[in-house]
């Protein structure tokens, strides 16, 4: 049976993308990788409840006001994308989750090979800004 979760695209005004490196922890999924921040949606919770939790367990940011981007059916689970610009200075961010975060460019993004299948995803967010 399929999960759902939840991620979030934060994006700030040099059209940049913030993703979070995986710890490089061989029984995780995806170790090592670049990655949307976000989670698993927990019994009762809705995906904005759950994106909500995620950030402030992961980064401590408060996402109120976050928009719902799009939701995709992958082949294991159901991900609801939320979108937030911020112009975050990630030397600041208290990160309890990852090794690191970066700003990516749409560039960057192309370049790299993203865990989930979140090429896609950010793929598909760069053409809906940049039509």
């Amino acid at each position: 049976m399929k999960h759902t979760g939840t991620s979030i695209i934060f994006h700030n005004s040099k059209q940049q993308v913030l993703l979070m490196l995986r710890d490089n922890i061989p029984t995780i999924p995806y170790p090592g990788m670049w990655d949307l921040p976000g989670g698993h949606v927990e019994p009762g919770e809705t995906p904005a409840e759950c994106i909500a939790r995620e950030m402030m367990e992961e980064i401590e940011i408060n996402v109120e006001g976050c928009t719902l981007f799009r939701s995709y059916d992958f082949s294991d689970r159901t991900e609801y994308v939320f979108l937030k610009q911020a112009e975050l200075n990630i030397e600041e961010i208290v990160l309890h989750e990852g090794e690191m975060l970066r700003w990516f460019s749409r560039s960057d993004v192309e370049n790299t090979e993203l865990a989930y299948g979140f090429n896609l995803v950010v793929s598909d967010f760069f053409a809906a800004l940049n039509p």
